[in-house]
């Protein structure tokens, strides 16, 4: 654990933000009273030291990690409070605050916050509040009592069943349990490679069926909680009463990025639409075709400047509407591709002298600064992009349509923006920092791992979890293709263990 490399990654939430703002107006050696403030550079300090860590593996982390009701602390907390630079006056710079967090970190690894047994580190690594003796890590070890009862089960339940696993690819992919023929022909094979051989098969025809493929089928209903479907405003075939958008043109986009031998990174990268053509078919729009499709089913934003999936009529009908700083915008596009929920205060990345506030929303208020000095610098990108109105287009003069409404300075706001602590010029820049961080890869990962196995990864998991979402980020593993990750994730223990 001591050998750790530090990365960035997704960042513990505001469990630890509060921390060093405690007692900010107290002497030096005075008791620490709960009077915190965010400290956002905490989430990024925590996985610096614990890059392992589940928190900082999948980027869904919670505010109970150092705290009960924030701002008050939690036992851990107290802990690493009492650790964190005694003697040094506060508040604490930033530049402090990261200078002594890991040490104070490091100082109570081996205490037990909430004397449940396990230490602070093995409840950091397991993704178990170490604060609450109610959750300890467990462990699917098989016993040995267990091991004999296995041996006459149908299934083994200790360790990856290979006829478990052919089973289930089928019910998973195809949408049906494997014929007896199959079955019984399966349980024949006795040569370990030849049963894994005959799952890929499987697998492989699987990802065709129309259960996996098709409208409505599996990676289509992946896609609901980033599209949000309404059809009231659904324009295209089998329209709403108000016709605003097609979304069937995101969920074909969708679909094609996440199937065959393409990259999932058009999901953020596509200057192209695609159209289906059969129930598992799907092929890219001409540009000649986009021009001919009447108004309700248009897509007006420049190729030059589309950016797959967060630049599509559809996304700015339902995220941008009619605002000028389109926030609701850039929070959707974070959480769904990136897995962070700023409103659960996850991925915060101050930048400094932010928010500016340029609509005057009052956003510059310190119980909203604490999220909107990250929000407001990712929503810039999106500016220029209309939503209802100015037509779903782009245009780089479509603040000074808001003056009136949002007062002069909103003409002002940047095209240019941050996220993941890296400048960006445009939303183009955008969409290629965040398809390329580890912030993807993992939700990607994520997704299908949470749909296929029905849980979150736990401490028994990190290992395969890890090697997948890395993998997918290598050109000689997966190299963005999920379908080639798919095929490992059916053989993982997670997947294959009933």
């Amino acid at each position: 654990m001591r050998n750790w490399k530090p990365r960035p990654g997704p960042w513990l939430t505001f469990g630890l933000a509060g921390i060093a703002l405690a007692g900010a107006a107290l002497a030096p050696g005075a008791p620490l009273i709960q009077t915190a403030s965010a400290k956002p550079p905490a989430p990024m300090a925590f996985c610096h030291a614990y890059p392992e860590a589940k928190a900082c593996n999948t980027g869904f982390a919670d505010c109970v990690a150092c705290h009960t009701t924030p701002p008050a602390r939690n036992a851990f907390g107290m802990q690493i409070s009492e650790k964190l630079a005694p003697g040094v006056t506060r508040p604490l710079s930033d530049e402090d605050f990261l200078k002594y967090l890991p040490v104070a970190l490091k100082a109570v690894e081996d205490l037990d916050a909430d004397s449940d047994g396990f230490s602070n580190i093995v409840e950091i690594m397991a993704g178990t509040q170490t604060a609450d003796a109610n959750s300890v890590p467990k462990s699917l070890a098989c016993a040995a009592d267990d091991a004999s009862r296995a041996a006459g089960a149908q299934w083994n339940v200790c360790t990856f069943d290979a006829a478990y696993a052919f089973k289930k690819v089928h019910m998973d992919f195809c949408g049906r349990s494997p014929t007896r023929a199959d079955m019984d022909a399966f349980r024949t094979i006795t040569d370990e490679k030849q049963k894994l051989a005959r799952i890929s098969e499987a697998l492989d025809q699987c990802l065709d069926s129309p259960y996996w493929l098709g409208p409505n089928g599996v990676v289509w209903n992946i896609a609901n909680a980033k599209i949000r479907p309404a059809h009231a405003v659904k324009s295209g075939a089998n329209p709403g009463p108000v016709p605003l958008g097609d979304y069937d043109d995101d969920y074909n986009l969708f679909t094609w990025a996440s199937s065959d031998d393409h990259d999932v990174r058009d999901l953020l990268l596509a200057q192209y639409f695609v159209k289906r053509t059969g129930p598992v078919t799907l092929e890219q729009i001409s540009e000649e075709e986009l021009a001919k499709r009447p108004r309700g089913t248009a897509q007006p934003v420049p190729k030059d400047k589309r950016v797959g999936m967060i630049s599509t009529r559809w996304f700015g009908a339902v995220n941008t509407m009619f605002t000028s700083i389109p926030r609701t915008t850039a929070a959707q596009a974070y959480r769904s591709y990136l897995g962070f929920d700023i409103a659960r205060m996850q991925g915060l990345n101050t930048v400094p002298h932010e928010p500016k506030d340029y609509d005057i929303k009052g956003v510059g208020a310190p119980e909203c600064a604490v999220c909107h000095a990250t929000l407001d610098p990712l929503s810039y990108p999106f500016t220029r992009y209309n939503g209802i109105s100015g037509g779903y287009s782009y245009n780089d003069d479509r603040l000074k349509d808001y003056v009136r409404v949002d007062g002069p300075r909103v003409a002002e706001a940047p095209a240019g923006g941050m996220i993941l602590g890296e400048e960006v010029a445009d939303l183009l820049e955008w969409g290629k920092v965040a398809a390329n961080s580890d912030a993807f890869a993992m939700k990607v990962t994520y997704d299908y791992w949470k749909l296929l196995i029905g849980r979150e990864p736990d401490v028994n998991d990190q290992a395969e979890y890890t090697r997948m979402w890395r993998g997918l980020k290598s050109a000689t593993t997966y190299d963005y293709r999920v379908e080639k990750m798919l095929h490992d994730l059916v053989l993982t223990n997670a997947y294959g263990r009933p």
